[in-house]
Formats: structure tokens, C-alpha cells, sequence
């Protein structure tokens, strides 16, 4: 077990990669007598065979019922005799765990994720009941217009060919045809200790928390999984439109965007910086200006950038009156074009870059914040020091920057266009 320990941080946390490739990490934090544990697995959607959408999603919601060793009601109820609320969740390349529990009772509460994580039993009655509930999930999706117009951009952007571009729970066919076996293989598969990254922040040591996750997760045995592969992201020649007709909605959703660039990109400052001046600070930066505050077109609009380990996308968001659809499209387009070709303003990149490291010490304001913060930063091999350095980051980025990573992407000519409501308009 190799150990490094960051002293001259303000988070200071204690990272620990354990002989079998498990990565521990753990900050100490008095604010309550409390520990939480975020285990994170490489194992998110990205990984699901290609035929067999929906994978993932299914596991994220059958790992806790029932191991080997243990009964589903007897997890539960171990669980919750400890007053413990297990939260499992699956993105696009992780399949995190998230509890919190009281000091003393660390050691057994991650006995019990080692045990649900290392041998789960994927029982056949708890199969079907969580197939059902994915079932409902996914028709539930289909009839919102703001799901549709996300999912409808996300297949414009990628393909059916590249991950990014599937529905993250499958569809009603494919989820159907899923067997307990295929839970099994992706397990296998997926869930190795070089996939772990476990983070514990709260009221205990951090050397001691160190101890505790190796005692729980050391025996495990497995050689680390295979990596992600990626086919490339499709380039955009053209501006594309899709329109899905719910003539039986009130809102129509709006859902525009871009492929931009990897997190590891010395530019993703710049382009953190440009998006949030577009549409996320204060009412939604300049699109939430101009389209939902002087237009009155929008009941909501943002945009949203995730850089990740691929060419990932920055999505503009609206709901609309469906009178107002086309007219929204076009103000998004005005403000696109006038980002990309004259920047943000002095006020505009000041106010901005100032509210980003501001934001810092709030994200890390909880054991459950600085948790997921930690996981990020492992995820994307930032470092430890990572917290401290943001301010210094972003304060090299120049105006000029921001207007270079508008350029780059923003050209409502080779723009992805969803709209999903009752509008009339063709695709």
C-alpha cells in the first residue's frame, strides 16, 4: 500500500492505493460526528456491451438486493438499525455507492459495501421487481418532453455508434430482454478493486478511516478491468434539427448544443469560464438575460458544459410555450453568434471568473460536498492539491480565451437542434 499525504492544502486529504489497485481516500472533517462513503466503480453506462443497452443502469439497481452472504431484507435492515440510507447512482463511466453513518460505525457499514460490492447475489425474484420499476422509468421518460429532448440531442451529437449517444436506461425491449446472467458477466466484469475509488469524509482520522478501508476492501482479489474505448466523436458539417411531436403536452423543450473538449484540455478553463457567462451565472447568464428576463419566452433556460473524458457536450436547455418555440430557437442562435463573435464583456468576464472561485468553499461546505468533490478529482487525476490551485487556474484565463473557446464551438450553422412537446413544426 502506497501512501501520500497533502499537508499544505486546504482539504489535506490522505490518499492510499492499496496493493490490489483499490484507491482510498479520506478527509478528516468535525463538523458533525458523522462519516460519509462515496465508493465509486468504473462500471457506468459507457461500458454497457453494445447489445445490451440499459446494463449498468439495471445493476445500479439490483447490487443491493440481497449477497451471497445476506438477504436483501437483511441489508436493509442492517442498514437501517444503524439509521443508514444506501443512495446508488449510475452516470456515464461510474456507478457510485453514497452513505452516511455515524463514527462508531464505520468499520461495519463498509463490511456491509464491501459484501454488497465483492458478491452480489442478483436474486431472480428481485430481478423481475426491479425490471418492472426500470420498465416504468423508461415509459415515464418517453412521455416527458424534457427527457426526450435531452436524450434526442445527445443521440444528434453522438450516433448510435459512440456511448454517449444511448439512452442510459435502455429502452422497454432491450431492458426486457436483459437475464440475470448478463447482470452477472457485467459485474464480473466492471466491478474490480482497480475500478474502486472509495472516499470516506467526516469526524474520524484520516489515517484511521485509511485503516478501516483497507481492512474491508484489501482481501479482494482481481485483476483491473479493461479500459474505455471510444469511437471518435462525429464531427458536425451541419446544422441538424429533430423534432419529437407530445401534442398532448402543455410545454414544449428545447435542447441545443455542441460537442466542445476532453477535461484533461488546458483550454477547459476557458471553457468553464465561457459558459458560465453564456447561461449559468446569476439568472442563467446571458441566455437567461435575454430570453427568459426581457423576452419572457422561456419558463426556464441554461446551458450546462461537461468536459469529460471525451469530446463532451455543452447543452442549451429551454421550456417553452409552444407559440414561443421558434422564436426561442432564434434568440439561442442570436446569443450563440454574439458570444462567438464578440466575447464576454470586462463586467461580464470579471464578475464570472470572480463567482467560480467563490464558489469553492461552498462546494466544500458538507462531508457529502467535499466527498463528491474528492471523487471528481480523482476521476480525472487532478491531484490533491487540486482545491488551491482552481483560483490560480482560472485567474490565467484572459478575455481572449473566453472568446476563443466561444469561436471554437459556438456556430448555430453546425448547432444539434431537439424539440420535444406539442409544435407543429417538421424535422
Amino acid at each position: 500500500m502506497t501512501t501520500t499525504q497533502q499537508r499544505n492544502y486546504a482539504l489535506a486529504p490522505l490518499r492510499s492505493v492499496l496493493d490490489n489497485g483499490a484507491r482510498v481516500i479520506a478527509k478528516h472533517s468535525g463538523a458533525t460526528p458523522a462519516v460519509t462513503i462515496h465508493a465509486a466503480f468504473e462500471a457506468g453506462t459507457v461500458f454497457d456491451p453494445p447489445s445490451q443497452h440499459g446494463v449498468s443502469h439495471f445493476v445500479s439497481r439490483t447490487i443491493d438486493r440481497g449477497t451471497t452472504a445476506h438477504s436483501a431484507e437483511e441489508i436493509a435492515d442492517g442498514l437501517e438499525n444503524r439509521g443508514i440510507s444506501l443512495a446508488i447512482t449510475v452516470n456515464r463511466h461510474a456507478l457510485s455507492l453514497v452513505c452516511t453513518c455515524l463514527v462508531e460505525d464505520l468499520g461495519s457499514t463498509l463490511a456491509t459495501l464491501a459484501d454488497i460490492v465483492m458478491h452480489p447475489a442478483f436474486p431472480d425474484p428481485e430481478v423481475e421487481t426491479r425490471r418492472g420499476e426500470i420498465v416504468t422509468m423508461i415509459r415515464q421518460d418517453e412521455d416527458n418532453p424534457a427527457a426526450m429532448a435531452s436524450e434526442g440531442l445527445l443521440a444528434l451529437l453522438y450516433g448510435d455508434a459512440h456511448p454517449y449517444g444511448r439512452r442510459p436506461r435502455g429502452s422497454v425491449e432491450g431492458v426486457e430482454r436483459i437475464a440475470r446472467s448478463s447482470l452477472q458477466a457485467f459485474h464480473a466484469a466492471r466491478f474490480r478493486p482497480g475500478a474502486l475509488s472509495l472516499v470516506m469524509v467526516g469526524d474520524v482520522d484520516a489515517e484511521r478511516a485509511i485503516e478501516f478501508g483497507s481492512r474491508a476492501f484489501a482481501s479482494w482479489q482481481a485483476p483491473p478491468p479493461g479500459p474505455a474505448l471510444f469511437p471518435p466523436v462525429p464531427a458536425a458539417h451541419e446544422r441538424r434539427l429533430r423534432v419529437i411531436p407530445m401534442m398532448n403536452k402543455a410545454q414544449a423543450d428545447i435542447a441545443y448544443g455542441f460537442t466542445t473538449i476532453v477535461r484533461s484540455d488546458p483550454a477547459f478553463y476557458a471553457y468553464w469560464l465561457m459558459n458560465n457567462i453564456f447561461g449559468e451565472y446569476s439568472i442563467g447568464g446571458r441566455l437567461g438575460d435575454s430570453i427568459r428576463e426581457r423576452q419572457g419566452m422561456a419558463y426556464y433556460v441554461f446551458s450546462a458544459l461537461d468536459a469529460n473524458v471525451v469530446p463532451g457536450p455543452l447543452l442549451i436547455r429551454a421550456g417553452v410555450n409552444p407559440a414561443n418555440v421558434d422564436r426561442a430557437i432564434a434568440s439561442i442562435d442570436e446569443e450563440v453568434s454574439r458570444m462567438a463573435n464578440d466575447g464576454p464583456t470586462d463586467e461580464e468576464f470579471a464578475e464570472s471568473r470572480q463567482f467560480l472561485i467563490g464558489s469553492m468553499p461552498r462546494r466544500l461546505e458538507t462531508n457529502a460536498g467535499i466527498a463528491n468533490f474528492l471523487q471528481m478529482v480523482e476521476f480525472f487525476g487532478l491531484g490533491m492539491d487540486y482545491d488551491v490551485r482552481v483560483p490560480e487556474l482560472l485567474a490565467k484565463v484572459t478575455p481572449g480565451d473566453v472568446q476563443a473557446a466561444a469561436r471554437a464551438i459556438l456556430d448555430p450553422s453546425k448547432a444539434a437542434v431537439v424539440i420535444a412537446g406539442p409544435y407543429s413544426g417538421k424535422s
